[in-house]
């Protein structure tokens, strides 16, 4: 009886109490994953609709869809933005309307300047990058907004401005490379690189208006070059984050790959669906994102 007893209590203090990690740890990991594919399919969905930029929404459903804070999320976000958008400048490889030269270079200058903006946000408490990246979305959805209603109202886009240092030369079909392109281009890849490091963000809304302003090619060919870009610099500062041990692939690759398939759907979609009322169903959303990220940091 005694043995039996012993027997007994030993199974009793070897099973893992109900709070322990070994008790609920696959159950939390599960659900983990199963939240953070659908919310990468919810951003890869974005993408497909909008464009570069829609990738910058990655963040704040992190954040509040599975409580990471903003150092966490935000290499989270670019590992899933830079493998969506590298399946989007695939397909815009196979099209011939990437510039893969002006990508490349800015690319580079990209991924120099984003283990700054990284090392930044390892110097910053959480609350303040928060209320930085809200302020961000603000202006984006604000300038995306304008935007569309500039179009609904007259019926296309706002017309570019007159300087465009990056020309296309019409006897070869390449940009003309002058010393105003180069810096333009190079400015565009330090502030998109910047931002990648320090908030999480692809650029895209930086890197399409700057090829929109600097540049006179279409806007297909602006949009995949952007994703081109946005796939090497989200490479490099995920690659950086990883040696620094911020990354945390558990959550990274389901939110992943959800972006893909997001994207992919959004893709086949977007025919449909794709134009200015969209693009301020975006804008709304990303406001109503950013005034949440803001209560949920001053509160």
């Amino acid at each position: 009886m005694s043995a039996q007893r012993a027997a007994q209590a030993r199974s009793h203090t070897e099973q893992p109490p109900p709070d322990s990690p070994h008790g609920t740890c696959s159950l939390t990991m599960n659900e983990h994953e199963l939240i953070g594919a659908g919310l990468g399919t919810i951003i890869g969905a974005v993408l497909g609709l909008t464009g570069a930029g829609g990738g910058i929404l990655a963040v704040p459903l992190l954040v509040f869809g599975l409580g990471l804070t903003m150092i966490e999320a935000a290499p989270v976000g670019l590992l899933a933005v830079g493998l969506a958008s590298a399946v989007g400048a695939a397909l815009g490889l196979r099209q011939g309307i990437v510039r893969y030269r002006a990508a490349i270079f800015i690319a580079i200058i990209g991924i120099a300047l984003s283990p700054v903006g990284l090392w930044l946000a390892h110097q910053l408490p959480n609350a303040p990058l928060a209320l930085g990246f809200a302020l961000l979305l603000f202006y984006v959805c604000a300038r995306i907004y304008r935007k569309a209603a500039h179009e609904l109202r007259h019926g296309e886009p706002p017309e570019r401005g007159a300087f465009r240092p990056c020309v296309v030369n019409p006897l070869v079909g390449r940009l003309r490379w002058t010393l105003p392109c180069a810096r333009s281009l190079a400015a565009t890849g330090a502030l998109a690189g910047l931002l990648s490091g320090l908030l999480g963000v692809g650029g895209g809304f930086v890197i399409v208006p700057a090829l929109t302003r600097y540049t006179d090619l279409e806007m297909k060919s602006i949009v995949a070059t952007s994703l081109a870009v946005i796939a090497l610099v989200s490479t490099g500062s995920v690659i950086t984050a990883s040696i620094s041990g911020a990354m945390h692939w558990s959550v990274g690759l389901p939110f992943a790959a959800g972006a893909v398939a997001g994207l992919m759907a959004g893709r086949q979609i977007s025919r449909y669906l794709a134009g200015p009322r969209l693009q301020q169903l975006f804008a709304v959303s990303g406001f109503f994102a950013a005034v949440l990220l803001v209560i949920k940091t001053l509160g």
